[in-house]
Parts: structure tokens; C-alpha cells; sequence
């Protein structure tokens, strides 16, 4: 994958990071326990499948960190006072279990695939 390539998905996953953090802050107040559990399924899927898409860890690390900037901007109060996070242990799961989702993600040993050995 030649460098331009490279650039154009690493962007294309901070996009899908910002996509995810709004639906996620969406679902997972809507259906507890189960919105929560598919807000979190949903930053695994997206943070695990830019290590797999690249083959680096940054492939987790964008969509992690645009995901985390987007979440906290969505938390903070607006002056007319509305918010889209209340104050309760859902939100806390989806902040903390994301970034954790993400740090496991970037950090998960990168095994070689395994097959028969034609060597």
C-alpha cells in the first residue's frame, strides 16, 4: 500500500472514529444494558479492524484517539444547558471501556498467520 493510500485510510478511520463516538454517545443511554454493550461492540469492531485494514497499530490508535476527543466534546454541557451524556454509570462504562477497547486494540501482540509451513 503505497503512501497516499496509507494517509487516505488512516483519515477514512478517524472519519468512521467520529461516527462511531456520536452513535455510540446515541445508543448507549436509549437501551441499558444493551446499547451500551452494542456502542462498545461497535469501537471494538471499528478499533480492531484498522489493526487488521493497515497492519500497524496506529490502525487502532486514530479511531481511538478521534474517538476519545469526539466522546469528551460530547460530554460537556452546552451553555444552553443541554448535554447528550446524563450523569450515571452508563456513560462512565462507555467513556472508560472505549479508551480501553482502544489501548487493547493498539497494544495486542501481532501473531504471524498461521497455516501449513511450505518452507
Amino acid at each position: 500500500m503505497g503512501r497516499p493510500a496509507r494517509i487516505a485510510v488512516y483519515v477514512l478511520l478517524g472519519l468512521l472514529g467520529v461516527c462511531v463516538a456520536v452513535a455510540g454517545a446515541l445508543v448507549q443511554g436509549a437501551l441499558l444494558p444493551g446499547g451500551l454493550l452494542l456502542g462498545l461492540a461497535g469501537c471494538a469492531a471499528l478499533f480492531y479492524g484498522g489493526v487488521k485494514v493497515t497492519g500497524t497499530r496506529l490502525g487502532a490508535v486514530v479511531p481511538g484517539v478521534v474517538w476519545l476527543f469526539v466522546v469528551i466534546a460530547l460530554s460537556t454541557s452546552r451553555p444552553e444547558g443541554d448535554f447528550l451524556f446524563a450523569a450515571g454509570v452508563g456513560p462512565y462504562v462507555y467513556l472508560l471501556g472505549g479508551a480501553m477497547v482502544a489501548v487493547i486494540c493498539a497494544t495486542v501482540p501481532q501473531l504471524p498467520p498461521s497455516g501449513p509451513n511450505t518452507a
